[in-house]
């Protein structure tokens, strides 16, 4: 593997780089975006719960605030639930802008970085290129040994990018569908509650 490396040239190292933080970036979103801990499947029961009885406090909207991203939406609509329902809804609106950029944290890097690993691979390319035609003149055609060194990075940095590449690319795709569809949960959850509270407890106006 070494020998791969050292043939590749310098251009491996950012290469490298690359695939080390395409890999770390793909794992800890992985984690961050469980279902589970975007949209706990009893949240928005158990709130609807506390407001029913008139529950709801300063302890428990900051225990909701810290639950989780949807936890911390539904947080932001409740401390307007007494006034009316665009406030509310602007409210949610505002905070749900916050939530989706935390979510969507790091994958601009991402979508980066498998568009220009191709690239990188592309100027070993030509780097390797430049060589081999520059052996050609100095030496000429008649000692294949020569012309090996140009070759093998040429080749080398192209395979490397596309390997980095195409698996950034599709980490990229599913993590941001992933986003796309907790995103559109968020909204359905915040929306119920936003119904439910109007329909149970009438807004009394801005205070």
């Amino acid at each position: 593997m070494y020998e791969i490396v050292k043939a590749g040239g310098w251009l491996m190292v950012p290469l490298i780089l690359c695939s080390v933080v395409a890999v770390a970036i793909i794992l800890e979103r992985l984690w961050t975006l469980r279902r589970k801990r975007v949209l706990p499947e009893d949240l928005t029961a158990r709130v609807w719960s506390w407001a029913h009885s008139r529950q709801l406090d300063e302890g428990h909207l900051r225990a909701l605030a810290e639950s989780s991203p949807l936890g911390i939406i539904l947080a932001a609509g409740l401390q307007n639930r007494h006034r009316s329902r665009e406030i509310m809804k602007e409210a949610i609106e505002d905070t749900g802008r916050h939530v989706v950029h935390e979510l969507e944290r790091y994958l601009n890097s991402l979508g980066t970085i498998a568009a220009i690993t191709p690239l990188l691979g592309l100027l070993g390319t030509v780097i390797g290129m430049v060589k081999v035609f520059t052996a050609i003149t100095m030496h000429g055609v008649g000692n294949p040994g020569v012309l090996a060194a140009g070759i093998s990075e040429a080749l080398i940095t192209t395979a490397a990018g596309l390997s980095i590449a195409i698996p950034s690319l599709i980490g990229y795709r599913y993590l941001r569908g992933r986003v796309d569809g907790l995103v559109v949960q968020m909204e359905k959850e915040a929306t119920k509650l936003v119904d439910a509270i109007h329909h149970e407890l009438p807004a009394t106006g801005p205070s």
